[in-house]
């Protein structure tokens, strides 16, 4: 498991190495996970259907319609190891 803190630093890791999931938090700084989706669906399209989505607190209109229209599994924090666990199963199957 990596961590990225924002978008950018997640596009270099992922030029750089081959990810079986990813999980995007849609509020991070510099490049949130929107933008950071919308980049991975252009260069690396597979690894779409491995993303699921998080973030905390209350999410506006526009990211739970992005999310909705992405297909894509959410998990909305606080979560516990095993509600991840769950997810990362769903996800990866």
């Amino acid at each position: 498991m990596e961590i990225a803190v924002n978008g950018i630093l997640a596009q270099d890791m992922i030029e750089n190495r081959q990810y079986d999931i990813c999980l995007i938090d849609i509020r991070t700084p510099t490049m949130n996970g929107t933008e950071l989706y919308q980049w991975l669906q252009k260069k690396y399209p597979r690894l779409t259907k491995q993303v699921v989505f998080t973030t905390g607190g209350v999410m506006d209109e526009e990211a739970m319609a992005f999310i909705e229209q992405s297909g894509r599994l959410f998990l909305p924090k606080p979560f516990t190891p095993e509600e991840l666990i769950a997810i990362v199963e769903k996800a990866l199957k």
